[in-house]
């Protein structure tokens, strides 16, 4: 091979300073970090974020930590103990509310010190904490909230990590005023804007960074924002102060065309496309929030007639808001433009960041400007595919920190894991060796994509464990006429009788080198049993190879020596240089092969790499790998976030409830909440609103008639009263049992637990009288507990339970020396239970929403206290956006089978909300050109003007024929009070017939005290017209019950 030319051929000089000791990956310290090619950017916003001068508590909540964010923050906190408290939460709506409580005055020591909060947490976090943010208090320079976001989200079947912000389309428009917003995309930005974070006092912080791929690659000289910062600087004032500008313009200054899109690795691909393409400009936003019209307009050229707005968002019709804000400050403006919304989805964005060229190509689609594919001729491009905790496992690492410490080279490493298609995982490390002088930063998935079809990218393929080219397509990723180094234990002649067919094919088609070193085998030879000096000696050989493709024409051995005994001395781990660099130039084998030389048997299906892990390797050896720390990587499938993807065949994982409340004993989904009506005028006693919520990507499917069961909250203003009035930090954390299980625990805070779980505002049970009087201190206290909880007691427990209404709190109060610890206390009261609601749409007609009809629940104890219902109290105070926990519940009101069945539906009031549902599936099966028969509608309510509930739809339902009579009954609007009994009887005829003769089926559904008037009523129509008697009337209303054929649903 000597004077050989390759693909790697480089005139570079490499020579001096070392690269780091072999056997020993540089131990993470946070005493000097910057300007360190060993730490990544995102390792320094965790150290930026930790320090004592910058944020009092730090709270890492799982999501974070689970994509190996947080890590280190923990781990300096132990070593350090620099007085940063460390808390760890668990991602669930209403995850926001603890930093809302510890900052809200009054509640939180931390305000009265006068500290920063920062919190960690990942898009699918933010979504779930976003609604909670509308009751933080304002932003002072003594009390903010900085939440450090590191951008990747799993997308797909297979949870393949991906930089996509589609889960937050939902969260820009909610966000408050004093919350900004801030985007970066290079390591530089990333760890500039997390610290800019910090330099603004008038308002809560969101920075977002791309954690994707950027912020996690090795070998970046990243230096500290040194800018000084005075008081009371905007988020636009800082960020220009730190040397960026809100909005950035690139390309062409006359360009017709302007492209849109937030910061993150697509702008960087963009920005550097444009830099030779006429015509054509992009605009990136680093500052979404707070909007400025009067920057974009001042950064969008006066030439530009077309704009195109690149808004991420979970589904094609969803609207980004992005576009509206772009609209809304342009539309008005001269010249007049056309603006174009582009939702962008996860599965595109997958898709643009996997395939090569396939962004370029989609801009040059929408935008009709050529755009050339970005170049890289420049750029040595290395791919290595091994396994976690091999002994070649750190080659990448030594191999870039080799390059990262030349004078005059630039290296870039991203490592990436898959832990789902092999037990045990594979790594992809992917390394860039350039000139210092590379002038724009593109990010190595443009450069060097893992594309499911690639044409080949990398100049350099490393194949460190023989086994994956039986199971991996990996060679497609060699470029045509690219080297190919497999560390193999097996012949030359072996490596053809060994490896796939396809991986064959591949090699022949595209005229591979292939070279093969048993480095293990030398290794031994040199350094003797296994053990840290035999896998030095392997990782060196390795470096020995890698050097000699690398100088292409000028490699000789003695060249090759001389740049090693630079960097390692003449002697490594007692081993002369000289003796390690013959046998790697001795044993590296070259292999030809040709199409047909393959694995025996039936071609093989290979599977391809897809990254869905990141590892966190801390000090004391440990991996930590997608939060879970590993004993093995064997481990690591089962420690992901999601198990259901990786879960064992006899096990069924359920997803939703896994992913969402895990803690409670039935399916949940979360769903957003879109529609929040009332029906009544506001100046009517009664509050009745209608409910519609998206569920859009959650699975939920329900069946007509069944119930939709809510997990409400309590009111965070009685709960935080409460913590104050008992003494408690409502920030504090506790411990206690999950519900549904009390073998397992879970931890939350005081104000998690009191507004999420526990019961505090229900009614307590008679036994709860007794067991809190085991906590009197207060002799008087003790003793009326007792007699109430005690048979004697039974007529005051029933005055204090059904006439005064009281609560567990008011019992609390009421008996204020009975005070157990919080956490038995949460034992004593028990769980909120879901309140179900019949629900008021059918799927078929509205796909993927369900909607509630809710009338709120007050009234006034003798004693003058207001009371309200729990669940219709946090139903009613919905806010557009916010997510809500619900699972579904059977119910016995279904359609019969027979869609020509006579049906009779009695609704009172809220009664109605499951007869919508029926008439909506009836009105779907009559478009469809079903034949349906007679329908029966009975509604009673108080006043047709204020209570006629869907009543233009039910007008609606009349003319089309749906309905074939309406007995309408508002009992309060003529001198006579009329119910729907009263109506029913004009009607008897016609219901006898329908129930006796056609199989007709009624329906009832609303409170309970006309179910005796209306039994006497279809008795009475019986009696008269089918020439029953009373007794038997009422025996066969009994069996049609048998039948489903009588229902009742009352409350």
């Amino acid at each position: 091979m000597s004077g050989s030319s390759t693909p790697l051929s480089s005139t570079t000089t490499l020579s001096s300073p070392g690269s780091p000791r072999l056997n020993k990956v540089a131990q993470l310290s946070p005493e000097n970090p910057f300007n360190n090619p060993y730490y990544q950017a995102s390792t320094l916003i965790e150290y930026v974020c930790s320090r004592q001068g910058t944020s009092s508590s730090v709270y890492i909540y799982d999501v974070a930590e689970q994509v190996g964010f947080g890590t280190y923050t923990k781990e300096w906190a132990k070593a350090e103990n620099n007085g940063t408290s460390i808390v760890d939460l668990q991602t669930r709506p209403g995850a926001g509310l603890s930093l809302v409580g510890r900052l809200s005055q009054g509640t939180s020591l931390d305000a009265a010190k006068g500290t920063t909060l920062t919190a960690y947490t990942t898009p699918n976090g933010l979504a779930v904490m976003a609604p909670s943010f509308t009751y933080l208090p304002p932003a002072t320079a003594n009390t903010r909230l900085v939440v450090q976001v590191p951008v990747v989200t799993p997308v797909g079947e297979t949870l393949a990590l991906s930089p996509t912000l589609s889960p937050l389309a939902s969260v820009w428009s909610i966000l408050p005023e004093n919350v900004a917003v801030l985007l970066s995309a290079t390591p530089q930005q990333a760890v500039d804007f997390a610290s800019v974070a910090y330099k603004v006092s008038n308002t809560h912080v969101i920075h977002l960074f791309d954690h994707h791929a950027t912020t996690r690659e090795a070998g970046h000289f990243i230096k500290p924002l040194e800018s000084s910062f005075g008081e009371g600087l905007t988020v636009q004032e800082a960020v220009q102060k730190a040397g960026y500008q809100p909005y950035e313009y690139h390309g062409d200054e006359h360009a017709k065309t302007v492209i849109v899109l937030l910061n993150g690795p697509l702008a960087l691909v963009l920005k550097a496309a444009v830099k030779n393409t006429t015509d054509l400009g992009v605009v990136i936003i680093n500052v979404l929030r707070p909007w400025s019209e009067d920057n974009l307009r001042s950064v969008v050229p006066s030439s530009a007639t077309t704009i195109h707005v690149l808004d991420d968002v979970p589904n094609s019709v969803t609207q980004g808001s992005l576009y509206v804000e772009v609209f809304s400050s342009l539309w008005d403006n001269s010249p007049k433009r056309v603006v174009h919304s582009h939702r962008i989805t996860p599965a595109q964005t997958q898709n643009f960041i996997t395939s090569s060229g396939a962004f370029l190509r989609f801009i040059k689609d929408v935008s009709h400007v050529d755009i050339s594919e970005l170049s890289a001729l420049s750029i040595k491009k290395v791919l290595l595919f091994g396994v976690p905790r091999s002994p070649l496992s750190p080659f990448a690492g030594l191999l870039g920190d080799l390059f990262a410490r030349k004078s005059g080279i630039s290296s870039r490493l991203l490592t990436d894991y898959d832990v789902f298609s092999k037990p045990g995982g594979i790594s992809a490390n992917r390394l860039l060796i350039s000139r210092n002088n590379t002038p724009d930063f593109i990010p190595i998935s443009a450069i060097l994509p893992l594309d499911s079809n690639s044409p080949g990218h990398s100049d350099f393929l490393g194949v460190l464990d023989q086994s994956l080219l039986k199971s991996h397509s990996v060679l497609k990723h060699a470029r045509n006429s690219s080297i190919v180094l497999l560390a193999t234990s097996w012949t030359p002649e072996e490596v053809s009788s060994n490896i796939a067919q396809q991986a064959a094919a591949i090699i022949s088609e595209r005229k591979l080198s292939l070279y093969t070193i048993d480095v293990k085998g030398v290794a031994k030879k040199l350094a003797g049993a296994d053990g840290p000096i035999q896998d030095a000696i392997q990782n060196l050989l390795l470096e020995l190879v890698f050097l000699r493709f690398f100088l292409g024409a000028a490699a000789t051995e003695s060249a090759v020596l001389q740049l090693a005994r630079a960097s390692f001395g003449d002697v490594v781990e007692g081993v002369p240089l000289e003796k390690i660099g013959s046998h790697a130039w001795l044993s590296l084998h070259a292999v030809s092969l040709s199409a047909t030389d393959s694995l025996s048997g039936e071609p093989s299906s290979l599977k391809d790499f897809e990254a869905n892990a990141i590892a966190v390797e801390v000090p004391e050896g440990q991996t930590v790998v997608n939060g879970a720390r590993l004993s093995s990587w064997h481990d690591a499938a089962k420690h992901l976030l999601f198990p259901a993807v990786f879960a064992p065949v006899d096990e069924e994982v359920d997803l939703k409830k896994s992913a969402l409340r895990p803690e409670v004993p039935e399916t949940t989904f979360l769903v957003t909440c879109t529609v929040n009506r009332r029906l009544t005028p506001l100046e009517y006693n009664r509050n009745v609103f209608h409910l519609e919520f998206d569920t859009s990507g959650t699975g939920l499917k329900y069946a007509i008639g069944e119930a939709l069961g809510v997990h409400g909250w309590n009111d965070e203003g009685e709960v935080l009263d409460f913590c104050a009035w008992y003494g408690v930090d409502p920030d504090r954390l506790i411990t206690i049992p999950v519900p549904g299980d009390d073998t397992k625990m879970h931890t939350r805070t005081v104000l998690q637990a009191l507004q999420q779980q526990i019961d505090l505002f229900g009614r307590p049970p008679k036994s709860f009288y007794s067991d809190l009087a085991e906590y009197a201190s207060n002799d008087v206290d003790r003793y009326a507990l007792r007699f109430i909880g005690a048979p004697e007691g039974s007529s005051t427990f029933k005055k204090l339970s059904e006439k005064d209404t009281v609560t567990f709190a008011d019992v609390l109060r009421k008996y204020p020396s009975a005070r157990p610890g919080i956490e038995r206390l949460c034992e004593l009261i028990g769980d909120i239970k879901p309140r179900h609601y019949s629900i008021a749409s059918a799927q078929s007609v509205v796909g993927d929403r369900v909607d509630l009809l809710v009338v709120t629940v007050d009234w006034v104890t003798p004693q003058g206290t207001p009371r309200y219902g729990q669940c219709t109290r946090y139903l009613a105070g919905l806010k557009v956006g916010q997510k809500v926990t619900v699972s579904i519940k059977p119910s016995v009101m279904k359609l019969p089978p027979n869609p020509k069945q006579p049906l009779i539906m009695a609704g009172l009031g809220t009664g109605a909300a499951p007869f919508r549902a029926f008439l909506q599936h009836l009105a779907w099966l009559a478009q469809q050109g079903e034949e349906i028969g007679p329908v029966y509608y009975y509604f009673g309510s108080r006043h047709q003007a204020a209570e006629y509930l869907y009543g233009e739809e039910i007008e609606a339902f009349i003319l089309e024929g749906i309905i074939t009579r309406a007995g309408l009954a508002f009992s309060r609007d003529g001198p006579k009070k009329v119910y729907i009994q009263h109506k029913m009887l004009e009607d008897s005829e016609q219901l006898a017939k329908m129930l006796h003769d056609d199989e007709g089926v009624f329906y009832l559904c609303g409170p309970t005290w006309p179910v005796p008037d209306v039994y006497e009523a279809l008795v009475n129509a019986l009696v008269k017209y089918k020439g029953s008697d009373p007794v038997k009337a009422g025996e066969y209303l009994e069996s049609l019950k048998e039948e489903e054929r009588y229902v009742l649903e009352v409350y």
